[in-house]
């Protein structure tokens, strides 16, 4: 075996055929001066020793389905996309409907969560959901994480956290990025349909005990489609820390931006027809382009008595993103439009916690506050044809602020009962300003909103009982929060027509019993029976700039997680969950709640010994689920295996393959029912007001990926 040695002006011309941002630039000047400080012998791997495992977590945990995702269980993941790192959630489904530039299609708990409505997903202490966002409320574009320099992504179901505010209906995930690199490392990925990826990652330890840590990301990506994907993605990230996340402070700017040509999901009888391909696209030139630019700052100190801990961001967000999902139906210039989101957003957290002596059952008191202000210096929906604007359907400019105050107390009543109890007041107001639409004057105004939300926990255990085990009851209120436009739309901006103004929050509701057990050495096992209420299942349809009301639906369902460690260097984890999703008061149609999957179960492992090879295989399977309210039509379930395999040549190379959707499984990532037309069936005159079907975006093709790492 050869050594593999790039040169700069060897590298794939989608890498240069852009001057990186100043982010990158930065990282990459700092790589040079990492590497001439950072002296020393280059090790096999970063070895991380903490874990996740029930048994660590009994005594600790304050619910049965939470837990820690390591960077360890992250390295020997086969992963297609950035954002299914959060598949490492049990239960969680990430998916793609449309171009790799577009925040993902996120499941959990009976929720098609679409963009992130109902799961709130932090990094590094800055919202990602955006408010009152151009294509989706609750908009979570994870596609600039960079999964190399993940730490860990701690993650709660269910609202039961006092800290977990808005859209932390299923749950809420916070994903931290490591503080240092053991070495100076270069990464070149090349595969299938002209993938290429470079990364370039890291750090030193300056005399001050100051850690920098510098990467950049280069990315561009074709796809399997028809019509090339085209996808060209720059990242960039400049860390200065000093300390731990429990004791120290980090300074962290990020930049990303990425455009892409997107292939929309399709009527699938487009495809059974012979109209188009199986990879094939209605319209050309759909797509986009986003950036993200952000500065963040985070500090804590602790003591035998107290621990304080202050969170400040500032967060610089751009969305220009082309669509046609109904193909023709509004003729043969097809119906693209435009969704254009431009904002910045800030805030903070501070968190503070007093430690109370035994004679005090051991108590805990947490006092918090979190604030955010969004300024929405336009957010508007556009007809267009080729990307070209042709009219304004609305627009707008929105202030959003929101303020919340929680205190939580955790006592130890007795050896084995402890509990959790919290309070939580959030406050939101909005301002909409409309700039323009036919039908628009009249909108906008003024909105504001309140709630309270208790939370309570007990914890009984552990006990000798299968091992150890420990015994857990959560209940608690929670919200999402609605488009501000939607709560101050009185006329209908497509027609003229009058509508109602919606709530701007959504009330939710849950509750949970579970047990966390380590029966046997090596196997560790939680199980959880869920129910959650929602108020209310509003969606801000961002294609027509309105809101969908759905009514009042109810949740309840199962969850199982499994991890094993039954050799050295060998992790197995098992995930399976069960959920029932159904409308409160039935429509004239059914009560089923669309894209709610009832079924999903993920089986995956890893081996890595410490020797030259390392590896890992991953299976997940999707139940079939209703596309409409009759349950009539369903998806088609299926199930999909991954795998990665590593060979560390010496102590400074290491190649790997990637191989995604091994068996070359024919499944759709994702399904809906709606209407839509092909360019034929408007040409033909069929098409009248849409014609009802399947809308299906296949899932890839098997691809192989393969890659080689220098450390340095």
């Amino acid at each position: 075996m050869h050594h593999t040695r790039t040169r700069a002006s060897a590298l794939p011309h989608r890498f240069l055929r852009r001057p990186p941002n100043l982010a990158v630039a930065l990282a990459i000047q700092l790589i040079g001066v990492i590497d001439a400080h950072g002296a020393g012998q280059p090790t096999l791997q970063e070895v991380v020793v903490h874990s996740s495992t029930s048994q660590d977590l009994l005594g600790v945990a304050d619910t049965a389905s939470e837990g820690t995702v390591t960077a360890a269980q992250l390295a020997r993941r086969p992963l297609l996309r950035p954002a299914e790192a959060l598949e490492t959630v049990p239960g969680m489904i990430v998916t793609q409907h449309s171009g790799d530039g577009k925040a993902n299609q996120y499941f959990l708990r009976g929720f098609n969560l679409d963009h992130g409505s109902d799961f709130a997903t932090s990094v590094m202490g800055m919202p990602i959901n955006m408010r009152t966002h151009a294509h989706g409320q609750g908009y979570m574009d994870l596609n600039f994480l960079i999964p190399e320099l993940i730490q860990g992504i701690a993650y709660r179901k269910g609202p039961y956290a006092a800290e977990d505010g808005d859209f932390a209906t299923t749950g809420s995930a916070r994903i931290d990025y490591k503080r240092k690199l053991p070495h100076t490392f270069v990464d070149l990925s090349l595969g299938q349909h002209n993938y290429q990826r470079l990364l370039v990652a890291g750090s030193t330890h300056l005399d001050n005990d100051l850690n920098i840590l510098a990467a950049g990301e280069f990315m561009g990506y074709d796809g399997p489609w028809s019509q090339p994907e085209n996808l060209s993605k720059r990242n960039g990230v400049l860390r200065i820390s000093r300390g731990t996340a429990q004791e120290g402070f980090a300074l962290t700017a990020m930049s990303y931006s990425a455009d892409w040509t997107a292939t929309e999901h399709v009527p699938e009888r487009a495809i059974n027809a012979g109209e188009i391909g199986r990879y094939g696209s209605l319209y050309p030139n759909d797509g986009g382009h986003t950036r993200r630019s952000s500065l963040s700052g985070e500090w804590a100190t602790r003591d035998q008595y107290s621990a304080t801990r202050a969170q400040l961001y500032y967060v610089d967000y751009q969305l220009n993103l082309f669509s046609s999902p109904s193909g023709y139906m509004n003729g043969l210039g097809g119906d693209q439009h435009e969704q254009a989101d431009d904002r910045h957003l800030q805030g903070g957290e501070l968190r503070h916690t007093r430690y109370f002596g035994p004679e005090w059952l051991d108590s805990e008191l947490s006092v918090g506050l979190q604030v955010r202000q969004d300024h929405i210096a336009s957010v508007g929906l556009y007809q267009t044809e080729n990307r070209a604007r042709t009219s304004t359907v609305r627009a707008d400019r929105v202030r959003e602020d929101s303020t919340a105050f929680y205190l939580e107390t955790r006592q130890q009543w007795l050896p084995w009962l402890r509990s959790t109890a919290a309070l939580r007041r959030d406050e939101i107001s909005a301002r909409v300003t409309p700039l323009g639409g036919d039908y628009n004057g009249e909108n906008g105004g003024k909105v504001s909103a309140g709630q309270t939300s208790p939370k309570l926990g007990l914890v009984f255990g552990p006990f000798q009982l299968l091992g150890q085990t420990e015994f857990y009851a959560n209940w608690g209120h929670g919200f999402h929060s609605n488009d501000a436009r939607g709560a101050t739309t009185r006329i209908n901006p497509n027609d003229g027509s009058a509508t109602t103004p919606v709530p701007l929050i959504v009330k939710a509701k849950g509750s949970e019993i579970g047990m966390r057990a380590a029966p046997l050495p090596g196997w560790n096992t939680s199980l959880s029976l869920w129910q959650m209420d929602l108020a209310s299942e509003l969606v801000f349809v961002g294609d027509e700039g309105i809101t969908e009301p759905k009514g009042a639906s109810r949740r309840h369902g199962l969850e199982w997680a499994n991890y094993l460690t039954p050799a050295p260097g060998v992790i197995v984890d098992a995930d399976l969950a069960l959920s029932h999703a159904r409308f409160k008061t039935p429509t004239a149609d059914g009560d089923r709640v669309p894209n709610a999957i009832p079924l999903t179960a993920s089986l995956g492992a890893t081996y890595d010994p410490g020797g030259p090879w390392s590896g890992g295989l991953r299976l997940r399977y999707l139940g079939s689920y209703a596309l409409d309210e009759s349950g009539d039509h369903r998806s088609h379930p299926f199930l999909t295996s991954n795998l990665k395999l590593a060979y560390r040549y010496d102590k400074r190379t290491q190649f790997s393959l990637d191989i995604l959707n091994l068996f070359n499984r024919h499944a759709n990532d994702i399904e809906y029912w709606g209407s839509a037309c092909t360019r034929q069936e408007s040409s033909s005159g069929t098409c009248g007001s849409g014609i009802d079907g399947r809308l299906v975006h296949p899932l890839e093709p098997r691809t192989v990926r393969v890659g080689v790492r220098v450390y340095f």
